[in-house]
C-alpha cells in the first residue's frame, strides 16, 4: 500500500527534481524544435517612421499591393511607431520617467498607425487585433479573413529591460518574435530603403554606401553601423527556432513586397541562427 502511495505521488519526469536553469539538464527536453503553429502565415512589419509618417504617398500605393496579394497569402501584418514615438521619448526622458514607462507610451502609436491601415483595408474583411487577441485567436481571424493588423511593439511594457533609457525591443523584435513563435511562413520587412548598407545611404558620405544583398545576424552584430530596423533583433536572431531569415525590402517601390513573398531576393536577405531541418 505505501509503495502504490509513493508512486502516485511522484510522476516520471526528465526535469523532476532537477534545477530548470542548468541547460545541460534541459537540452535532452527542450533542445528540440518547437512544432510550427501557424506555418502558412506570412508576417510583415511595416516600418511606422519610414512608411507610414510619409502619408498617402507612400501609404496608398502599399495598401493597393497588399489587396492584390491577400488571394495568394495569409498576412500578419504588424506597424511600427513613427516620429510621435520620438516625441514620446522626448517628453519621457525629461520627465525621467523609466524605460518601462517609455515602451508602452510608443506601442500606443504603434497601434494607431495599426488602426489607420486596417481602416484602409476594411474592405477586403481586414481588422486591427490587439496583442491577447493575436496570442490567443490569431489563428481563427485568419482562418475568417485574408489578413489582419497589429502592433508590432512586444508587450513588454513596464517589464522591459533598463539597460537603456529608450526602449531596446521594439517593433523590429517583436515582429520577429511573433514570425518565430508560431513558426510563420516568413518575415518581410517594410522600410524605405533597399536593404542594409555598409552605411547610412542618407547620411553624410551616403554615396558610397554599399547594398548588402546577404548577410547574417552575427555580421551585422560585429558591425557598428546603422540598420534599418532595431538592433535588440540581432539578439532575438541568435536563438531563433524557426525563421531562417528576414529579408529586408523597400516599401516605396512598387512589386517589391510582393516579389519578396513570393520568395524572390528583392532586398537583403539577413540569416539567423535556426537550423535548417
Amino acid at each position: 500500500m505505501t509503495n502504490q502511495a509513493e508512486s502516485i505521488k511522484h510522476v516520471a519526469s526528465p526535469l523532476a527534481r532537477q534545477t530548470l536553469l542548468d541547460s545541460e539538464l534541459t537540452r535532452p527536453v527542450a533542445g528540440g524544435r518547437p512544432i510550427r503553429l501557424l506555418p502558412w502565415v506570412q508576417v510583415v512589419k511595416i516600418g511606422g517612421r519610414s512608411i507610414m509618417d510619409r502619408g498617402a504617398d507612400a501609404i496608398l500605393p502599399l495598401v493597393e499591393e497588399i489587396r492584390k496579394l491577400l488571394p495568394e497569402h495569409r498576412l500578419l501584418i504588424l506597424t511600427g511607431a513613427g516620429v510621435r514615438a520620438r516625441h514620446l521619448y522626448s517628453v519621457g526622458l525629461d520627465l525621467g520617467l523609466p524605460v518601462g514607462s517609455l515602451a508602452p507610451l510608443a506601442a500606443s502609436e504603434a497601434g494607431q498607425n495599426g488602426h489607420m491601415l486596417a481602416a484602409l483595408l476594411a474592405p477586403e474583411g481586414v481588422s486591427y487585433i490587439e496583442h491577447p487577441t493575436i496570442a490567443n485567436q490569431l489563428a481563427i481571424h485568419l482562418t475568417a479573413t485574408r489578413a489582419v493588423v497589429g502592433s508590432a511593439f512586444p508587450p513588454y511594457h513596464h517589464h522591459e529591460f533598463p539597460g537603456s533609457r529608450i526602449p531596446p525591443h521594439r517593433a523590429d523584435t517583436g515582429a520577429f518574435l511573433l514570425a518565430d513563435a508560431y513558426g510563420a511562413a516568413g518575415l518581410t520587412i517594410v522600410e524605405d530603403v533597399d536593404g542594409v548598407y555598409t552605411a547610412d545611404p542618407k547620411g553624410k558620405g551616403g554615396d558610397k554606401a554599399k547594398l548588402l544583398h546577404e548577410t547574417s545576424y552575427a555580421d551585422l552584430a560585429k558591425s557598428a553601423g546603422p540598420l534599418p530596423f532595431d538592433r535588440a533583433m540581432l539578439e532575438v536572431m541568435a536563438t531563433a527556432r524557426h525563421i531562417q531569415h528576414v529579408q529586408v525590402v523597400n516599401g516605396l517601390v512598387p512589386g517589391r513586397l510582393t516579389a519578396a513573398l513570393r520568395g524572390e531576393h528583392v532586398g537583403t536577405i539577413v540569416r539567423t541562427g535556426a537550423m535548417r531541418n
